[in-house]
């Protein structure tokens, strides 16, 4: 107990500790946390889905129909028929031939990671991927190299002449910088080393691509041959859960191997439903991806005017650096006073010395509110000179 104690101490003075909001509303530009209404910039809800009428009709009317809970894995006889019909309407989206859903994206790669590589076999990793692919490496008990981010060239020179490459894991569009991965030149090398690249691209689906298709469809790829993507569904989609997408016999390989897939109960069949339903609007609604483009340029064009440092992202995800983490939460507490919710990201999320707020934005914000936040930012800025 007494580490216990020695442990979280050290947290807090480090500035380190994680403390949980508790949200009095739903999703949205507008909530309300601990009954304090807010002004969010730190939601992955991209496309304003998660509170959209006709995905809340959806999961209501599969409540109904199925129940509130799936009884079982997959497997066994947790595997509905609005599970079926979610899967083959992924893959249609995606452009594969199969899709396959995990209950989460931390998940679907473990899953995927550990059934396609072996303990001789190699994996190649980004420096900057999310924890659950590095995690997934882990597990898996294969050698791995992490090459220096996004640098394909690197990459090549560490291979040499390795043997047994298995898989290179990637971020798609990477969840703390919001840049993006060098997918064609990924998927290429992966070809010439006769190895699968899995993207992760948890924060693409939905926002980029024609249609939202993603990352891979705006690199004009697709989760065919050696590609296999990765994709959430609680973020752009704003529900809950993920899939796989690539050839058939990779999905019928991960239905036997995969055991975060095969060993735990399936999601609910309504959010399932839910989950088609917002499929369809982030299909027909590309009004959606238009505001939220405008909505970065705008952001993006204000924090460069402010003389922030901004990051090489054209994604919703847009990182203002600060540095130290003490620093962090300050801007991130006292933008909180000023009715703005932007909680400050830290080690071991992101690495040392660079500590930020990162400022998520969505097709529910309005242009109105973008400008708040920067002048809540230049105020701030002009207080502390």
């Amino acid at each position: 107990m007494n580490w216990l104690r020695e442990e979280l101490d050290q947290l807090e003075q480090a500035h380190l500790y994680r403390r949980r909001l508790v949200l009095d509303s739903p999703q949205g530009a507008d909530v309300v946390v601990d009954g304090e209404r807010l002004l969010s910039f730190c939601s992955n809800d991209y496309l304003g889905l998660a509170n959209d009428p006709r995905v809340v009709a959806a999961l209501r009317q599969g409540a109904e129909q199925y129940g509130v809970g799936a009884g079982a894995s997959h497997l066994v006889s947790g595997h509905s028929r609005a599970h079926h019909a979610l899967e083959e309407e992924l893959a249609v989206f995606v452009g594969a031939q199969r899709a396959l859903l995990f209950s989460t994206g931390f998940m679907a790669n473990l899953g995927a990671v550990t059934a396609l590589a072996e303990r001789h076999s190699l994996i190649a990793e980004d420096r900057l991927n999310h924890a659950s692919l590095i995690d997934a490496a882990r597990l898996a008990r294969a050698r791995t190299r992490r090459y220096p981010h996004a640098d394909v060239d690197a990459l090549r020179r560490q291979l040499g002449m390795e043997k047994n490459l298995a898989l290179i894991l990637t971020d798609a569009v990477f969840s703390m910088d919001g840049d993006v991965a060098p997918l064609e030149a990924l998927a290429a090398l992966a070809r010439e080393q006769g190895a699968w690249l899995l993207a992760d691209d948890a924060h693409g689906l939905g926002v980029r691509g024609p249609q939202g298709q993603g990352s891979l469809a705006a690199a004009g790829l697709a989760p065919a041959g050696e590609v296999i993507l990765m994709g959430t569904l609680g973020k752009a989609l704003g529900v809950f859960g993920a899939f796989v997408a690539g050839d058939g016999e990779l999905i019928e390989l991960l239905i036997q191997r995969a055991r975060s897939y095969i060993y735990t109960t399936a999601l609910p069949a309504a959010v399932a439903e839910a989950t088609r339903a917002a499929l369809r609007i982030v299909r027909e609604e590309d009004w959606r991806r238009e505001r939220l483009c405008q909505l970065i340029a705008r952001f993006r064009a204000g924090a460069a005017q402010l003389g922030f440092t901004l990051a090489e992202s054209e994604t919703p995800i847009q990182p203002l650096r600060v540095g130290e983490a003490s620093a962090a939460v300050a801007l991130g507490d006292e933008l909180r006073t000023r009715g703005f919710l932007v909680p400050a990201i830290r080690p071991p999320t992101v690495p040392a010395g660079s500590a930020r707020l990162r400022v998520s934005l969505s097709a529910a914000h309005t242009p109105e509110q973008v400008d708040q936040l920067l002048g809540a930012l230049a105020d701030i800025a002009r207080n502390a000179t």
